[in-house]
């Protein structure tokens, strides 16, 4: 008879000793038509999440995870340290509002941060708005603090268990009282004033036990004068010829102007249309300055002598800013203001009738100072490499704010001279930890088709690069969206652990501009799932790690991410965490506003689309016999942005075809939506997620001696 030590015993995982029972999930017999090829979806019942039976699934689902987690010892420990090193006071960069500067405060573990005000940057700060107030359980967030242009009112937009829909209410800023302004159905929207009322976007009333999961079609834009009922706002534009349409109205800083924005995505372009009225004019109707929507994208950043200053990466891949005569708008007319470069333009604001034009270079913020003419002329220097945001205000601003941040640097707030040039630290966070205990390095490293990525890898000093190191890679590969380097509390108690994070900078977003984003999204999705798999091959050789210490995470198109490699590659990974993924991706489309993502991937409505999604779709192309890793699948009751079906059926479809060992959990949290609604559940879900890596690697985390948090409630 073979022995086992008693300390195997105490330390080994639960797992090893009894595969995991899951609740029994029904199969039905249901099939799709695809253009003649028979395609099963037999847990299709589980996209109705109000029925009484995908209840009772989740329920046993959750009882089945919970059990799991009950089983890790230190899984409590680890929640505690999250909390320690999230227990900081956390400030946005202040804004000024005519007299007042307003930002948000955060002590430390308040589920959601707090609205203050302050006359001058040396005044007494006055609360304004406390959301922690909205519900009981701090599960009701501030999506939107819109305030009117003189100060008088604001428009306070709610999100209800982590919901997109949002509840727009007003606010007298005199008085900081509620009016009796309601509005609902709000979605993809902002609150963009015009003299005692303000443009919004919403959707027709969903059909009751739908709000979550209907598709959302007919996007209108309402203006709504303060003190009227929603019943009396005025319908500004709608298409329904073209139900699957974005529109948005805004207006510039003078209110002059009110401008439409309108994006064609269901039709599977990547783009915007741009019209706009002259407010002084007696002609209140929109005119065209872009037409059409197609697959560019136009940006109005400011106005200038009756002219419009516009980001575009029409004839610029990597984006330019063009001057457009709104009464001769042709593009034989457009001049060219700040010319395209080698780097991509990451972002623009105005403010003191300058423009700040951020660029990326190798995924790290550069930023330029110009004139409203596109004469250079400086740059702004930066503490490190990393990212920043920020620059916005008014023309009559002298300084405007900016933060910075990067893996080990939190995120700091510094206030930019214009006139000088200089910057100055404004407010530096407390975070106790010491960045020098860790290093980031960027390698580049090739792909599939020797494509060199960029990707980050942070770890603490001394890490011996031996194979046996814990690691996280992540990554997202989509959209057009870059992932920047971000401080993250919950992370350095990974790193602190001697894991290591690597971020990988894959194609399909935009960091080396609209190439990039075109190499990985429809049919050259697969490069995106080659440069991540790419990326594990890099680690793995390099000794950083090892298939047996090297854990996945992605979440929503990172989800996808994740759910397609761990199809395709299993042998590359012991644990993966694919969050509120994209499973389905013959249906995704058919949910709330999940058509605005033909543009990214495609429709299975179409044959050659279908044929492609089919082939890396994570729910379609789970095998039996593949030997996948540990797999935690997480996703909330409130999503309706990627709605719990896409992971409820591959939970069900993984679970019922894998026969190994390793376990297949699925975490759905209640009152939340595509992100955790509150604090609270943030740090949980980390803790839920560190504790599994580590527990299905066998490993044991040493926790330092509690830390000490200051309570600095000063002023600037």
């Amino acid at each position: 008879m073979k022995r086992v030590s008693l300390l195997f015993l105490l330390v080994a995982p639960y797992w090893l000793f009894a595969q995991l029972q899951y609740p029994a999930t029904k199969k039905t017999d249901f099939v799709d038509d695809y253009n003649g090829i028979k395609v099963a979806d037999p847990y299709r019942w589980l996209e109705d999440d109000n029925s009484e039976e995908t209840k009772a699934w989740v329920k046993e689902e959750n009882k089945v995870t919970s059990s799991y987690f009950d089983k890790i010892a230190y899984r409590s420990q680890w929640l505690k340290r999250l909390e320690e090193l999230s227990n900081y006071p956390r400030y946005t960069a202040p804004s000024r509002t005519n007299e007042y500067y307003y930002y948000s405060r955060n002590d430390g573990l308040q589920n959601q941060s707090v609205i203050y005000r302050q006359k001058g940057l040396s005044g007494k700060p006055e609360l304004v708005l406390d959301p922690n107030k909205f519900s009981a359980d701090g599960t009701t967030s501030l999506a939107t603090f819109s305030i009117s242009k003189d100060g008088r009112y604001a428009v306070i937009g709610k999100s209800t268990g982590g919901s997109d829909w949002r509840t727009f209410f007003v606010m007298d800023m005199k008085t900081l009282q509620y009016l009796p302004d309601s509005l609902s159905w709000v979605k993809v929207s902002g609150a963009s004033w015009q003299g005692d009322g303000f443009y919004y976007s919403r959707y027709p009333t969903p059909d009751k036990g739908k709000e979550l999961s209907t598709k959302n079609e007919n996007h209108q834009v309402y203006y709504h004068k303060v003190g009227t009922s929603q019943d009396k706002d005025i319908l500004i534009y709608e298409d329904k010829i073209n139900p699957q349409r974005f529109h948005s109205a805004f207006t510039n800083e003078d209110e002059r102007y009110v401008f439409l924005n309108i994006s064609d995505r269901g039709k599977a372009k990547d783009g915007n249309a741009l019209w706009y009225f002259d407010n002084k004019s007696n002609d209140k109707t929109f005119k065209p300055i872009i037409k059409e929507a197609g697959d560019l994208h136009y940006t109005f950043v400011d106005d200038a002598d009756g002219k419009f200053l516009i980001s575009t990466n029409d004839g610029a891949k990597n984006w330019r800013v063009v001057l457009i005569d709104p009464l001769n708008p042709d593009r034989s007319n457009w001049k060219t203001v700040i010319p395209e470069k080698e780097e991509v333009i990451a972002g623009i604001s105005s403010a003191g009738n300058k423009l700040f034009v951020t660029y990326l270079k190798d995924v790290t913020s550069r930023v330029y100072v110009y004139d409203l003419h596109g004469k250079f002329q400086k740059e702004v220097k930066l503490p490190a490499l990393g990212t920043t945001g920020g620059f916005g205000g008014w023309r009559d601003d002298k300084s405007v704010f900016y933060t910075f941040t990067s893996f080990t640097f939190p995120p700091t707030i510094y206030q930019y001279d214009i006139a000088t040039g200089k910057s100055t630290l404004f407010r530096k966070p407390e975070v106790k930890f010491n960045p020098g205990d860790y290093v980031t390095e960027q390698v580049f490293y090739p792909s599939k088709d020797g494509t060199k990525v960029p990707m980050f890898i942070v770890y603490k000093k001394g890490t011996i690069k031996n194979g046996k190191n814990p690691t996280m890679l992540t990554g997202y590969g989509g959209f057009n969206i870059s992932s920047n380097p971000s401080f993250s509390a919950p992370r350095i108690t990974w790193l602190e652990q001697g894991g290591v994070f690597a971020l990988a900078n894959m194609r399909g977003g935009s960091e080396y501009g609209e190439k990039w984003h075109e190499a990985g999204m429809r049919f050259k999705k697969q490069n995106v799932f080659d440069d991540f798999i790419g990326a594990a091959e890099y680690l793995i050789g390099k000794k950083y790690t090892s298939p047996d210490y090297l854990s996945i995470q992605g979440g929503s198109n990172g989800g996808l991410l994740v759910g397609a490699v761990m199809n395709q590659h299993p042998e590359l990974f012991k644990v993966a965490i694919p969050q509120v993924g994209v499973m389905d991706m013959l249906r995704f489309h058919k949910f709330t506003i999940g058509w605005n993502w033909i543009a990214e991937y495609g429709s299975s409505d179409k044959p050659d689309d279908f044929g492609n999604l089919y082939t890396y779709s994570p729910l379609h192309n789970i095998k039996a016999g593949l030997k996948y890793p540990a797999t935690l699948i997480t996703t909330a009751d409130h999503d309706d942005r990627v709605v719990p079906a896409h992971s409820f059926k591959y939970a069900a479809t993984l679970q019922e075809k894998y026969k190994g060992d390793n376990p297949i959990l699925i975490r759905i949290e209640t009152n939340s939506g595509h992100g955790s609604s509150n604090l609270k559940k943030g740090l949980e879900l980390s803790a839920d997620i560190y504790s599994f890596i580590f527990y299905n690697m066998g490993l044991t985390p040493k926790f330092p001696a509690a830390l000490k948090t200051g309570d600095d409630k000063k002023a600037f």
